[in-house]
């Protein structure tokens, strides 16, 4: 049995508390049970090198032999690595043969833990070393900490994050700060001032301890606006015991780009041009050419991750890339001083104009919540390239082409503002400025300021007569048509709605048509109009035959109206459900309203008023995040609200009702959840809407999908009738389609449809 090294090892002992990362001690320390080589990645300052010793120290007794750190910090000859872990590990080196050789020898057989770090600048050297010492030793572990992994077979890689501003960053500067200043307290005065300056820090721990020091002479506040003014100017250090790279985070961010090779170095300072995160397709779009050949784009990007410049994240399942703030600066600052940057910047804003004019173009197929959730995790670099300048008019159509994103995203507000400062930066009588006026008028109409909207039409109007353009003509009309709907003028709205889809353009033929139609629906909705079914069903079949949903939505819920109206009220509840379940995925707090609002209705016509005064107490928070009530959007609906609430009072009394009001306000306060209420509900719903229900994973069903398609809505008890109004189809073809299904699988009945169903959708795995 060799003998052991060291009883204790050598790791230094802490001079400072180590804070938070409980969770990722317990995980790095798990994963230790089995990873022989276990490698924390992260950018400079994120706290590896602390946290690989906290977990070395808190391993102590799994290791008999001792746990080790090899400190490669110094080192800059790769063929000095083995002897600088030789003399951290106490392993003589004599000469007679090499080093590594002799600490091979030396750890066969032993238990030993060793921290390697520091590894970014001698990747290779040290992927060799440690690929033989596991070879020699079944016994040992290697923690390594490097902004570059080390790529041997085994490594196991765990990227260490910033702290969490809610509670360890600012844990972390309430320590260090005390230690500089022991009467300094967190406080209700100081509070809001050290969130903000822990989330500007990104919870960096080494910005956070150099940002802590300062508070010896600043306040909160102090610190806060000279980060502002220049972080780095601010983040100088003063213990010189540190290592040269973390005396100034300017120095430690030098120090990582001096790693990096010349192309490295220029794509880091292109990428720096990103407002809020990037997609490959981005920094190939934006960073290629003069240097980089597009197709260098992802070597390049991969190499940066893997030095932990670059952050790989995700963001609402997109795979996106970013740079925490500082590392931006100091690529900005580097972008700045090498004359590229305002030739990267109109880069950058010219490809975002290209994406948002290429949604807002093709918005009317398949792939619409996607197109949102693209402009959701785009919204920094759309603001920043909105704000580039140099051209008025790209500007305008910027503004212009993010239409659905201020409309069906709740940006109203931003992009009214956005739309109002560009129009005033670009007077002249352009195309663009003809169409963000009638997008400026959409966007009035939603927060229901008709008079601003009937300004902008009537300047629209204007610019498309003098240009001869009828795509600008047939949607002012389309909008005029909307504002007299909303002003109760229901026959001119139907003859405006009818104009504009007789306009000879692409608006009457192609899936533009959907959003026209729905609003025709809603203005041929009357009890004594037999007209808006059929026209419903028309709308819903070319957005079925386009792979469109946000105005499908829209025409369903113009339908559920429409036969409540009829008081068909089976049909009704299940047009507003489906409604409601293809609304799940856009977050429009208007149309959300609308359709809540018309559900509650429904609900109360069925007798169930405690649950439509919940459902009015839930929709009640939408409205005033909107900014407006139900009557924005026309007198009818407003008289329709008014019903419901007095049928709800006189059921349930002034006091219970308020009480529901009140209740279900509190715990709904979103679209997303007021959805997942309104389609779970209290009494156990499951949910799911007819042509929107899944289907059973059972390949050997003899039903054709459209068959299984009846079957999901026959067991969700809708009769022939509905079923035809949520699938576009006659009622005598779904009795065929019943028949087919009742006449494959041998049943005499719907309830064994539906019992059939329910076994199959439970075996779906």
């Amino acid at each position: 049995m060799p003998g052991v090294i060291s009883e204790a090892g050598n790791l230094p002992a802490a001079f400072t508390t180590f804070v938070g990362r409980r969770r990722d001690i317990v995980e790095i320390r798990r994963l230790l049970g089995s990873a022989r080589l276990l490698t924390l990645t992260g950018v400079g300052g994120v706290g590896k090198t602390r946290l690989a010793l906290a977990v070395a120290a808190m391993c102590g007794k799994a290791f008999a032999d001792g746990c080790w750190l090899v400190d490669l910090a110094p080192v800059r000859d790769p063929s000095a690595v083995a002897g600088a872990a030789a003399t951290a590990l106490g392993v003589p080196d004599l000469g007679a043969r090499p080093v590594l050789n002799d600490l091979a020898r030396h750890l066969a057989g032993r238990r030993v833990l060793i921290v390697l770090d520091n590894c970014e600048y001698l990747v290779d050297a040290c992927a060799e070393l440690a690929d033989r010492l596991l070879s020699a030793s079944a016994e040992l572990r290697i923690l390594a900490t490097s902004r570059k992994t080390l790529g041997i077979a085994g490594e196991h890689v765990v990227a260490v994050p910033p702290l969490s501003v809610a509670d360890e960053a600012v844990e972390l500067l309430r320590d260090r700060a005390t230690a500089v200043r022991p009467d300094f307290r967190i406080t209700d005065a100081n509070w809001a001032g050290i969130r903000r300056l822990c989330a500007d820090l990104e919870g960096l721990p080494l910005a956070i301890e150099l940002a802590a020091s300062r508070l010896r002479t600043l306040t909160v506040d102090q610190a806060v606006d000279r980060l502002e003014e220049d972080r780095f100017k601010l983040l100088t250090g003063r213990n010189q015991a540190a290592h040269p790279q973390q005396r100034t985070l300017r120095a430690l961010i030098d120090w990582s780009y001096d790693l990096c090779c010349p192309s490295e170095r220029l794509l880091w300072n292109r990428l720096s041009v990103f407002a809020s995160g990037f997609g490959l397709d981005a920094a190939e779009g934006v960073c290629s050419g003069k240097g980089i050949a597009r197709d260098e784009v992802l070597d390049l990007l991969d190499r940066l991750v893997a030095q932990s410049v670059v952050l790989a994240t995700e963001h609402e399942g997109l795979p996106r890339y970013r740079l925490l703030e500082t590392i931006r600066q100091y690529g900005r600052q580097r972008l700045a001083a090498s004359g590229e940057e305002q030739r990267l910047l109109l880069r950058h804003r010219d490809f975002f104009l290209a994406l948002a004019e290429r949604i807002a173009d093709g918005w009317y197929g398949p792939g619409q919540e996607a197109a949102l959730a693209r402009l959701r995790a785009e919204h920094g670099n759309m603001r920043a390239a909105l704000d580039c300048g140099g051209d008025p008019q790209a500007t305008l159509a910027l503004a212009a082409a993010l239409r659905f994103h201020w409309c069906a995203d709740a940006l109203l507000g931003e992009g009214r503002r956005q739309l109002e400062r560009a129009l005033a930066a670009a007077p002249e009588p352009t195309p663009a400025r003809a169409r963000a006026l009638w997008v400026a008028a959409w966007v009035a109409l939603l927060q229901g300021d008709h008079p601003a909207a009937e300004r902008w039409l009537d300047e629209a109007e204007e610019l498309g007569e003098q240009s001869n353009d009828l795509v600008v003509r047939a949607t002012v009309l389309s909008f005029r048509g909307t504002l007299a709907l909303n002003k109760g003028r229901r026959k001119e709205a139907e003859s405006l709605f009818e104009d504009a889809l007789a306009t000879p353009t692409t608006l009457g033929e192609g899936p533009e048509a959907v959003f026209l139609l729905f609003q025709l629906v809603a203005a041929q909705t009357h009890p004594k109009d037999q007209r808006a079914a059929e026209t419903g069903r028309r709308a819903i079949a070319i957005s079925q035959a386009h792979g469109e949903r946000w105005a499908r939505a829209h025409a369903l819920w113009a339908l559920s109206l429409d036969a409540w109206l009829h008081d068909d009220l089976e049909a009704a509840m299940a047009l507003v459900r489906g409604a409601l379940e293809i609304e799940r995925g856009f977050g429009d707090y208007v149309a959300t309203a609308l359709m809540l609002e018309l559900l509650a209705w429904i609900t109360a016509s069925h007798g169930d008023h405690e649950r439509a005064a919940r459902l009015l107490g839930a929709v009640r928070p939408l409205w005033q995040d909107i900014g407006t009530t139900i009557l924005t959007f026309g007198p009818l609906l407003g008289v329709l609200h008014s019903r419901c609430e007095e049928a709800v009072v006189r059921a349930l009394g002034p006091e219970a009702y308020e009480k529901a009001l009140t209740e279900s306000g509190r715990r709904h306060d979103s679209p997303a959840r007021v959805i997942a209420y309104a389609l779970g509900g209290d009494n156990g719903d499951t949910g799911q809407s007819g042509a929107e229900t899944a289907t059973p994973a059972d390949a050997m069903t003899p039903l054709t999908p459209r068959e299984r398609e009846v079957a999901a809505l026959v067991a969700q008890g809708m009769n022939n009738r509905v079923i035809a109004a949520m699938l576009v189809l006659s009622p005598r073809t779904v009795e065929g389609h019943v028949e087919n299904i009742r006449a494959k699988l041998g049943f005499g009945g719907r309830a064994q449809i539906a019992a059939w169903w329910a076994a199959n959708q439970a075996r779906t795995p």
